[in-house]
């Protein structure tokens, strides 16, 4: 009978731990929702006019620089490591995330967007619900005798952050989970992760921030059965791609970091080099490469080298100090990749670019079921089993790189 009590007792803690747990994750969800339909909405109409005024945003981009760096400069504090602060939270290195970090990483983002590096934004919208999140864990820290709580609330904010900007659920709460840890689910933080991701895209639909979608008008007949080579051979371009992307962002960042210790001179010399470079191209690299994603789905050209000059660009963007995120211009240089070569393999040109679309972007955050997922949420749940098998093979040729440099191995912190 003792047992039988013992057993009750365990199993109603779970039960009031998951309710609320859920229940926090609803809160954080549309908490962060807001956040990021604001900063979603700053992103479209500087967007907006930066493709009305061109050579003028180009000709302020060493400018603009120079105001990012004097912002984090004045006010960052921790805030100033970008992502690379989510990981060490996890990790349990510092204690906390500045509130500031909202404000900073919105503000920064809309500069570097207005001038037109090109930089992403799910960076800072994971870093937005992170922040937020990373609030609530704070208060119930010492009032709830939960373990790893923060970390859980920190999983829960990026699921929130990521599914409350791009409106895709089914990856944010996937990549939360497997992101912080390559090869390791956070599952303790599934639930309240699952509430945030669903919530915060909900309302984040209700308010106007709808997500994309493209459909793939297939030309020929395709079965997995009859292109399982190409498709293995495909993967292996994209992981080399995504791999490639992530070595080259870290060592040039070092080697510009080397060269300019000066975070002023840095911008100021790489902007202008930016700048010229931009209206040599008419811009066609710049922002976050929404442009070149809808390209071969509406019909627009694409060209051989676009996704080694939209690689190039991102990475000397972000060297530069210029902030925003990765993933978006990773989703470009993947459909650029995936439009020029799936031809050779017999591919569709649709399909290749949606397969390079999710796989780069896996190979280069070093994740597997979130590709996968954002595959089907953006291009349809009836081509699992080809994104399936191109991600797969993406991944595993990807040999650990990622551009977060500070990603956890194999479960060395689990939740």
């Amino acid at each position: 009978m003792q047992n039988f009590h013992r057993f009750l007792s365990a199993h109603s803690r779970a039960a009031a731990e998951f309710v609320f747990l859920s229940g926090a994750g609803v809160l954080i969800g549309l908490s962060v929702s807001l956040f990021e339909v604001l900063f979603g909405y700053g992103l479209i109409l500087i967007e907006q006019w930066r493709t009305a005024f061109p050579l003028w945003t180009f000709l302020v981009l060493p400018l603009a620089g120079l105001l990012v760096v004097w912002l984090f400069q004045k006010y960052g504090g921790l805030a100033c490591k970008g992502m690379n602060l989510i990981f060490e939270v996890s990790q349990g290195k510092p204690e906390r995330i500045p509130r500031r970090t909202v404000f900073l990483m919105t503000v920064c983002t809309w500069l570097s967007r207005l001038a037109g590096a090109s930089v992403g934004r799910e960076g800072v919208a994971v870093q937005i619900g992170a922040a937020v999140s990373w609030q609530f864990g704070h208060f119930f820290h010492k009032k709830l005798d939960i373990e790893n709580i923060r970390t859980i609330f920190l999983v829960t904010g990026m699921a929130a952050g990521f599914a409350g900007l791009f409106g895709t659920p089914f990856s944010a709460v996937f990549f939360a989970l497997e992101v912080l840890v390559a090869g390791t689910l956070k599952y303790r933080a599934m639930a309240p992760a699952i509430c945030a991701a669903f919530s915060a895209s909900w309302l984040s639909a209700r308010l106007g921030l709808s997500a994309e979608g493209y459909a793939i008008r297939m030309l020929l007949p395709f079965s997995i059965e009859t292109f399982w080579l190409p498709l293995l051979m495909m993967g292996l371009a994209f992981g080399l791609a995504g791999g490639l992307f992530a070595w080259g962002l870290r060592r040039v960042r070092k080697t510009v970091t080397d060269r300019f210790p000066d975070p002023f001179r840095r911008i100021l010399i790489l902007g202008t080099v930016l700048a010229c470079l931009m209206i040599l191209t008419g811009g066609r690299y710049a922002g976050s490469g929404a442009a070149l994603i809808a390209a071969p789905f509406a019909g627009d050209p694409m060209y051989a080298w676009d996704f080694l000059l939209k690689a190039g660009f991102t990475i000397l963007s972000l060297s530069a100090g210029f902030v925003g995120g990765e993933v978006t211009p990773l989703f470009a240089i993947g459909v650029s990749l995936g439009t020029v070569i799936g031809p050779l393999f017999g591919l569709d040109p649709m399909l290749s670019a949606a397969l390079g679309f999710a796989a780069v972007f896996g190979s280069g955050t070093n994740t597997f079921l979130s590709p996968v997922m954002i595959g089907m949420e953006v291009f349809g749940f009836q081509w699992f089993p080809f994104f399936f098998v191109v991600c797969a093979v993406s991944y595993l040729v990807n040999r650990d790189q990622s551009i977060y440099s500070l990603q956890s191995r194999y479960g060395l912190h689990d939740v």
